[in-house]
């Protein structure tokens, strides 16, 4: 088994290859987003119960609105802490297929792509002055893939908030296994 940075790890066999990618290795960070999770909970708790409390229907008004955006936001954090978490994402290689997984604890679908269907993969670049770039790769949130290919116009996107030299290390073992 090889194994880059504290992320990712891959194992060859004769007709097998699997990399698995963990979302984050900072229990720091993960602590300060599970307060956050909980933070904005309570708040938006707060909210809803004294929405019975209120006469004014204006106030009542505002306070659906506020709710709407409240749930939201409650839901992209709950989905980026199960993420960092307890998710990771599987790609392997056998008999001919690609599978793909999304992993949260242990469930997830998994997409099988024929190696032959697939075509163009490549390494996404950053650009240092895109402000949307810098959004997806900051740990708050749920996103910023770094990989990219492309079967039958469609195209699939893994590999979330890889750097640099892990992007270019999963792609060569993915284009050295394809080949072959």
């Amino acid at each position: 088994m090889k194994v880059i940075g504290n992320r990712i790890s891959i194992l060859k066999k004769e007709d097998l290859l699997s990399i698995v990618i963990l979302p984050t290795t900072d229990k720091k960070k993960l602590g300060f987003l599970f307060l956050w999770l909980m933070a904005w909970t309570i708040c938006g708790l707060i909210v809803f119960f004294n929405y019975f409390k209120i006469q004014n229907q204006d106030s009542k008004l505002f306070i659906i609105i506020y709710l709407s955006f409240w749930a939201y936001f409650e839901f992209q954090i709950l989905r980026t802490f199960l993420w960092k978490r307890f998710g990771k994402e599987k790609i392997w290689i056998k008999g001919g297929f690609l599978n793909y997984q999304r992993e949260i604890s242990k469930k997830g679908k998994i997409k099988d792509f024929d190696l032959e269907l697939i075509n163009d993969l490549k390494l996404i670049e950053l650009s240092r002055s895109s402000w949307s770039d810098s959004i997806n790769q900051s740990f708050w949130v749920k996103g910023g893939e770094r990989l990219q290919f492309k079967v039958q116009a469609k195209t699939i996107l893994f590999g979330m908030q890889l750097n640099d030299e892990e992007a270019r290390a999963v792609l060569n073992e993915l284009k050295t296994a394809i080949k072959s």
